[in-house]
Formats: C-alpha cells, sequence, structure tokens
C-alpha cells in the first residue's frame, strides 16, 4: 500500500485567562516546541499554526481554530491538506462526552464491486471518493462553533491570494510531485513555479484558483461546495476525465455524528475514531497490551518490542477480518473489550513471533502480486478536537479541478479492488471492506485523546484531559499512535520524547516487523535480538514513521505543551 502522508494540528486555549475579542493584533511566536497557557497551534506549516492561533487571540474556540486552521492547510500543504477530502473530527465539548464527526468519503452511486478489478492504478479520475471534508468542518462548526463562518474561511482566501513563504518541507514536497506528475498538466499549471525551475524555501506561493474558490465558500457556505459553482465545476473535471461523481452523489452527501470509540489503559480513557477509521484497532492493541508489565522488561528491550509486535499483528489480523463502514457490515462488538484481549494476550508466545498466516487459516491467500492531516484542539471552556482529515495518496489522485485549484482525493483506493485475493504482501481482498454505491471505505486515521482515570461527575464526562495525539502514515498510523500513547502512559516518557523515540510497525501482512531507523541507530542490538524470535525486521522506505504533532497537558499546572514532530517538518504557535 502507498504511504499516505498526514500531519496533525493542534490546537489549544489556556483555561485561565482568555484574551478578549477585540484584543490587538497578537505577536505570534513559534517553536518546535513551546509551553503556553492562552492558547497553542502546532500543524506542519507556520501559516496555518500562525492562523489558528490568531483565531484563538480572536475569541474564537478550539472548532473555530480547527476550521480554520483545516482550510489554511489546503492551501499551505497541499500534499494532505484538503477540500477534496475527508476525514474524521473527535469533539470534546464544554459538557457531556467526546463526539465523533464523520465526514469520511464515500463511494459514488456508479461504483459497484467489480469496478476496479481491472484498474492498475488510483492516480485518475476514477479514484475519487465523493468529498467530504467541507460537510465536516461545517457540520462540525454548526455543532459547536463560536465565529461566523466567513471569518474561518477568510484566512486561507487571504494566504493564497497574497501568497506565503514556501518551507523547505513544502518545496522539497512540490519539487517531488512535479517531477513525478508529467501527465497531470492542470496540477503542473496550479503549483509549477511561475518563473520555471524548481521551488525553493522563501520562494513566494500564490494560488489565485485557489483563492477564488475559497473565497466563494466564505461568501456562499459549504453548500457551494455540493449543489453551487464548486459542484459543477467539480462534475464538469468528472466528466471530461471519465470520473464517477455526478451531481447527484454531491448533492447526497453528508456528514455523520457518531459516538466515538471508547476504551481504557490503566484506568485512563482513550477516546479515538470508530469505524470505519482506526479507533477500534488502537483499543484492541492497547487492551492486549494491558495484560503484560512491559514497564517491567524496559521501553527498548526485545520483550516489549516483541508483544507490541504481536499486539498489532493480532489488530490488524482483525481489521482486514472484520472492519469496514458499520452501515453496511456488523462488527463484532467483542473486539475492543477486555475479555477478548484476554485471549489474544494467551496466544502470544514470549519467546517466538506467531506467523501471520497462523491467524487466519479462513482467509485464502493468493501469490504476491497515503496523504492524511490530522489536528487536535483544546479551549478556555475545556472544549477539545482531534482530527484527521486526507486525500488518501500524497497530493491525493493529483487531479486538480480545472480553473478552481483545489486537489481531489484517490480514496477509492482504501476499497478492497481484488474480491477474494489477500495476499502474503499486504493486498487485502475480505469481503467487509468490498466497494459499494454510497459506502464509506475502510480507514486507518486515529484521532485521538487520552484522559485521566475516573470521571468529573457530570453527564458522563471522562477525566481530565492529559494527551491530544494522532498521525500520517496510511495503515501505519495505528500502530504510531499506540507508540506515543504508550510512550507517555506506560514508560512514563516526557512529551518530547514520547514524540521523538523511534517507532516500531507490524500490520499482519506483510508478515515483517518495521523498525524506524532511529531504533537501528540508538538500539543497534535490537533487531538482531527479534530476528532471533523470529520476526523478518525491516526498515520504513524513508527511514521514518509518521509525523505526530501531538499535546500533552501538565496535570499539575494545566499548562499546554504543544510538540511539534520533526520527522518532516512542524510549528508550534502561541501568542
Amino acid at each position: 500500500m502507498p504511504l499516505r502522508l498526514s500531519l496533525v494540528v493542534l490546537v489549544v486555549l489556556s483555561i485561565r485567562g482568555a484574551v478578549p475579542a477585540q484584543a490587538a493584533e497578537p505577536k505570534i511566536r513559534t517553536g518546535s516546541t513551546l509551553v503556553a497557557k492562552q492558547g497553542m497551534v502546532v500543524t506542519v506549516s507556520e501559516p496555518a499554526s500562525r492562523v489558528g492561533a490568531e483565531i484563538l487571540h480572536q475569541g474564537g474556540n478550539a472548532v473555530d481554530a480547527a476550521v480554520a486552521s483545516a482550510f489554511a492547510l489546503a492551501v499551505t500543504w497541499p500534499e494532505a491538506g484538503n477540500i477534496g477530502g475527508g476525514g474524521f473530527m473527535l469533539v470534546k465539548p464544554v459538557e457531556g462526552p467526546p463526539v465523533l464527526v464523520d465526514y469520511r468519503e464515500v463511494a459514488p452511486l456508479a461504483a459497484g464491486r467489480d469496478t476496479f478489478v481491472s484498474d492498475t492504478t488510483a492516480l485518475s479520475h476514477r479514484a475519487v471518493g465523493v468529498p467530504g471534508t467541507v460537510r465536516g468542518l461545517a457540520l462540525a462548526h454548526e455543532k459547536f462553533g463560536k465565529l461566523p463562518w466567513k471569518a474561518l474561511v477568510q484566512p486561507s482566501v487571504k494566504l493564497a491570494k497574497d501568497g506565503f513563504p514556501v518551507s523547505v518541507a513544502l518545496a522539497k514536497s512540490i519539487n517531488r510531485v512535479l517531477g513525478t506528475s508529467k501527465n497531470f498538466e492542470e496540477l503542473r499549471r496550479v503549483y509549477g513555479k511561475p518563473s520555471g525551475g524548481v521551488w525553493q524555501a522563501g520562494d513566494t506561493m500564490k494560488l489565485p484558483d485557489l483563492a477564488a474558490t475559497l473565497e466563494i465558500l466564505a461568501e456562499q457556505g459549504p453548500d457551494a461546495f455540493y449543489t453551487g459553482p464548486i459542484a459543477k465545476a467539480l462534475v464538469a473535471e468528472m466528466r471530461e476525465g471519465k470520473g464517477l461523481i455526478v451531481a447527484e452523489d454531491l448533492a447526497n452527501y453528508s456528514a455523520k455524528l457518531r459516538e466515538p470509540q471508547h476504551g481504557t489503559f490503566r484506568g485512563h480513557h482513550i477516546y479515538s475514531s470508530s469505524p470505519p477509521a482506526g479507533g477500534i484497532v488502537l483499543i484492541e492493541m492497547l487492551n492486549i497490551l494491558e495484560q503484560f508489565d512491559l514497564k517491567k522488561y524496559g521501553r527498548w528491550s526485545p520483550e516489549t518490542l516483541h508483544v507490541m509486535a504481536e499486539a498489532s499483528r493480532r489488530a490488524y489480523c482483525d481489521r482486514a477480518r472484520y472492519l469496514a463502514d458499520p452501515q453496511f457490515v456488523t462488527i463484532p462488538e467483542r473486539l475492543a473489550t477486555k475479555e477478548y484481549a484476554q485471549e489474544l494476550a494467551k496466544t502470544i508466545d514470549l519467546k517466538q513471533a506467531t506467523r501471520s498466516a497462523s491467524l487466519a487459516p479462513e482467509i485464502p491467500l493468493g501469490p504476491e502480486g497515503a496523504s492524511t492531516t490530522h489536528f487536535s484542539v483544546i479551549d478556555k471552556d475545556g472544549m477539545a478536537v482531534a482530527n484527521t482529515y486526507t486525500l488518501e495518496e500524497s497530493f491525493g489522485s493529483r487531479v486538480v479541478v480545472r480553473g478552481s485549484g483545489f486537489i481531489l482525493n484517490n480514496e477509492m483506493g482504501d476499497f478492497n479492488w481484488q474480491p477474494g485475493k489477500t495476499t502474503r504482501g499486504g493486498q487485502i481482498g475480505t469481503e467487509p471492506n468490498i466497494v459499494a454505491p454510497g459506502k464509506r471505505m475502510l480507514s486507518s486515521q486515529t484521532p485521538t485523546m487520552v484522559f485521566a482515570p475516573g470521571e468529573n461527575g457530570k453527564n458522563g464526562e471522562p477525566g481530565r484531559i492529559l494527551l491530544i495525539t494522532g498521525s500520517p502514515g496510511g495503515r501505519t498510523i495505528i500502530n504510531t499512535v499506540t507508540c506515543v500513547v504508550m510512550n507517555v502512559l506506560e514508560f512514563d516518557l516526557p512529551a518530547r520524547a514520547a514524540v521523538d523515540a523511534p517507532r516500531q510497525h507490524q500490520q499482519w501482512f506483510p508478515d515483517s516487523l518495521t523498525l524506524e531507523s532511529g531504533l537501528h541507530r540508538d538500539h543497534p542490538e535490537l533487531a538482531k535480538a527479534l530476528q532471533g524470535l523470529g520476526h523478518r525486521v525491516t526498515s520504513p522506505t524513508n527511514n521514518t514513521q509518521g509525523d505526530a504533532h501531538t499535546i500533552w497537558i501538565n496535570p499539575k499546572t494545566g499548562e499546554y505543551h504543544g510538540i511539534a514532530d520533526q520527522r518532516r517538518e512542524g510549528v508550534a504557535a502561541s501568542w
């Protein structure tokens, strides 16, 4: 599977001393690690971080800052930020338990079980799912927002129209995709450097077509994307490129309010995304790991990494066996239970790796034959947000809607295109996630919040919030989030160390254990020890895993620690 990229946006407003809405223009301060009481935003893009911080300074709440940052990222981080994709937003209201806004893309009405059997690429108009981002952000704003919709979209209009400085990471990202996209003329026209040549850090990028589209969204609201002028442009693009989406698909799309996935680990409450997203896999893994005293072995012992790999092997097998859009399949309730985890834990041999094929003998195995964004928020009143949204692969389908300046996803690639064909190389063909009209495709997105043990006594709310996190990386996302959560809750690592620590990944098939390059560097003996236990040890293709921009809340002082993951680029902002 291609690596999906993603980004994490984290926004925090102090519970003490909110800045008045009429306050003077803030002096934004930034850093890779930042501590603040009055508010914070952490994203992969400095301009987007600044937008979120400014919205908080103007008196907006967490959802307002999240919406504004999401639109800004559609301008300043185009490989993943989007209005042509979809995702999941976990919201902790001021009162009451968390709620999940599901705005995952759906299959067009023209898509069916065998539509993609003969397709050889997901870089095409056919691979575009019906976008959900605008409806999802609008639903969150309608339910929880404070500032006017236009005020949240307008900063992104300004960025696209007036221009913004190109960062080192953005220059690398844009140059890479332009160098491999000769058949995508509109992408090259919109994102190519006007003077020719390659983009350099410090250049100014302007996106006038996207500015005009965002201006329409600011003035006319979200309906403009689904039934108005933007919808007409999108449908025309589909018709020209022989895509599947028609006007009816856009008009019928709706975001959903769902109950999030909930679990516990060592008494802490964990809330994450419910199916078709990855939170239930995270909870299953944590439930298995809770059966072992990993702290006794130590964070970087072969025993700890072995048990974590075996837990993920079993949870990812269940993901392939059972998970999909809950409106189309029945997902066993036992997957997230402690009792089931105890059964699975008993099957883990501490001295020998399990062969993946033995876990699901009923799934026939044939021969061997991504871009995501996340943001998290907490404001002065206690409202919190953890949001992940995506284009699937980096720059999605690479299709830009002509004259409108925005990139479309290629999320249809997250369905199982070959019914019945599951390979040892990682291709999944199990029945639950087969293509069907109007169906949401399976996702690894895992926006997550961790709360202190116990409840605060009001409306079933969990205790105080301790951690907000998430990551890019396709199927690696769930393991990345697990690593960060375990680093904090099981091994008591400081927040900066918890994010910086090397990561591991096991996804059932391929039957291999991937260790981030930092593990090979800092703990060279581990790979050999794990091989001795029967693991086939590999490294990520780009040497790193995920990009987990995280916020840790100090339980003693209430201060917010913004931790920008430096694997790619990240900036924490406050004022």
